[in-house]
Parts: structure tokens; sequence; C-alpha cells
């Protein structure tokens, strides 16, 4: 009888924050339909390394499996994307999976966003509301605004644009392609539209827009296909314009 099919990992792994990385190999036996997590969760079932040592179940983030979520973003063979929408049948093998290096790593492929999320409350990225009585219906948007403010929207906080931005580096501030288009988002919303001065106020500071190399891996990597670098260029206008104004409140 033949032997089973099976898949190899190589799992970059890490105990701690403070400890040092290391690789452990897995074979996963094979099935149809495959996703990367579906292969950690039989290692998780079945905590055995390709020399069949018991250790430790590999530690990984995730929720809605179908690309929604964006908690199981992490680097497979090299590139960042969601282990939910990896197909095994589509990545080379021995597959490779390690933690984004743009964030720290809490353990193994568990990372800390902190950092991404600092940068949504420094640009507010949300449409203030004053008080919790009904006020009604809003403004309405334009059928064409609202179009392209929908794509901006998908946005799912998986910080795969700012792994693959290079501007983006424990040397940086740059807050990253994420933060700078949910400005854009907001400031084009008829309520969000009253703070637009204080998120593009926020992009002139240090770390903000001027950080963009242009490299634009962020809108190739986007898996959600945002378009990421036409909201830096629509706002590199916008933030000239509140300078302008700066100067001459003055």
């Amino acid at each position: 009888m033949a032997d089973a099919k099976t898949v190899k990992f190589i799992v970059t792994r890490q105990d701690s924050p403070d400890s040092s990385p290391y690789t452990e190999e897995f074979e996963v036996p094979y099935r149809p339909n495959m996703n990367v997590i579906s292969a950690l969760m039989e290692i998780q079932r079945n905590p055995k390394n390709a020399s069949g040592k018991e250790t430790t179940p590999v530690c990984w983030e995730s929720n809605c499996l179908e690309e929604v979520c964006g908690a199981c973003s992490m680097l497979i063979n090299g590139k960042p994307r969601q282990a939910c929408t990896a197909l095994i049948d589509k990545l080379e093998q021995p597959i490779r999976l390690a933690p984004m290096s743009t964030f720290p790593v809490v353990r193994d492929l568990v990372i800390n966003r902190e950092r991404m999320f600092a940068a949504l409350k420094r640009v507010k990225a949300w449409i203030p509301i004053d008080g919790t009585y009904d006020l009604g219906p809003g403004p309405r948007m334009a059928e064409s605004k609202r179009q392209w403010a929908y794509e901006l929207s998908k946005c799912m906080t998986c910080g795969v644009c700012l792994e693959a931005c290079p501007n983006v580096n424990d040397k940086s501030d740059f807050i990253g392609p994420a933060p700078i288009s949910q400005v854009r988002l907001f400031n084009a919303h008829p309520t969000g539209e009253m703070n637009k001065h204080e998120r593009l106020q926020a992009l002139m500071e240090d770390g903000g827009i001027e950080g963009c190399g242009n490299s634009q891996n962020c809108v190739r990597s986007c898996p959600k296909g945002i378009p990421l670098t036409t909201s830096i260029a629509a706002l590199n206008g916008e933030v000239t314009k509140q300078m302008f104004k700066n100067w001459f409140q003055v």
C-alpha cells in the first residue's frame, strides 16, 4: 500500500516576546481543498513534529475563516497574506510559515498589531456621533462617492499592507497605507467631514503621509484589492491644500 500523502510545513516559532525564534518542521496528512488554517488545526489536534516528537501546539490567530476579519495574517512562503485563503494545492512545498516582521511577536504566529491600531486612533478613523439619542437619518452620500468609499471600507485591518511597505519598520514611525486610506474614507462621509481638518493635520505630522515612498507594494498585496495608492495620491493633494489654509490662518 502506498504511503499516504502528506504536506510538509516549516514553521518559525517563538515561545515568548523576549525569546529567540526557531523553526520546527511538521508533516500533516493531506486532504483535498485544505487551507493553511486547516493544517494548523491538524497540528493543534496532534502536536508532533516531523520526527514524531511531541511538542507544543503552534499558536496562531483566526476568527471568520473567510477573509473578513483579517486576524490570520502571516508570512506564507515569504509573502504576507491570509492563511484562510491560502490553499495548500496552490502553494509550493515545503510550506514556510512565519509571523509578519513589522509587528512584535507575541508567540509563534501571533503578533501584536498595536502599532496599526494606534495609527488609526491618531487619524480619528471613525465617525463621531454626539449622544446616543435618535438624531434621525443623516445626510445622504452621492452614489458616485458611495461606490468608491465602499471599496475603502473593505479594510479589515489585517496589516498585510504595512508588512509589504518598506517604509514601515522599527526605524520609522510611518503610520502606513491602511490608516491613510481610512482618512480618505471618513473625510468623504458627510458627518465625518466635520473632523476633516483634524485628520489631515495628523497626516502632516511626523510619521504621516510624507513617509510614503511610493513603492506601491501595498496595493499589490492588499487581500481586498483596496486602491491604497489612489487614496494616498488624493490625500497628498488634500494635505497640500490644508497646509496653505494653515498658512493663511496664522
